[in-house]
């Protein structure tokens, strides 16, 4: 059962579009429009956030932010500038809404009595295998 996160609204002062020339095959399009998209997001400008959320965003993200501390998403895939900006936003949506998803509480399990046992066995054989390279008297070696 996952919870649902919140919509959140991200601050336009939080991302930074710029466009380039996309690389690749499109002939005269590729080589005259400005369609590739780098998104710059800045996660600590973001506001609307709890710190419990903050710290979740920050260690999530952590991976993917650059040394300035600012993540970069990139879109080249759409021959248009508007289709890869739209991209460019909703990866930025998922990124965000799975950092902030909260994790699962893990409940502790019990080993089962057949796992002991074997557990033991092994434990057990791997004893006698050890003590029978030992120095004996009245062997031979």
């Amino acid at each position: 059962m996952s919870l649902p996160v919140p919509i959140l609204r991200i601050s336009r002062d939080a991302i930074e579009l710029t466009f380039d020339r996309s690389s690749g095959p499109g002939g005269q399009n590729v080589n005259k429009v400005n369609t590739r998209v780098t998104l710059t997001f800045d996660p600590a400008a973001m506001t609307g956030l709890s710190d419990a959320q903050r710290a979740r965003l920050l260690s999530a993200l952590s991976p993917r932010l650059g040394a300035d501390g600012r993540l970069r998403i990139v879109c080249q895939t759409h021959r248009t500038q508007s289709a890869n900006r739209r991209e460019a936003l909703a990866r930025l949506r998922e990124l965000i809404q799975v950092a902030l998803r909260p994790p699962r509480i893990r409940r502790p399990t019990r080993a089962t009595a057949a796992s002991r046992e074997r557990r033991l066995q092994t434990k057990a054989k791997r004893s006698q295998t050890k003590s029978a390279r030992g120095w004996r008297p009245g062997r031979d070696d």
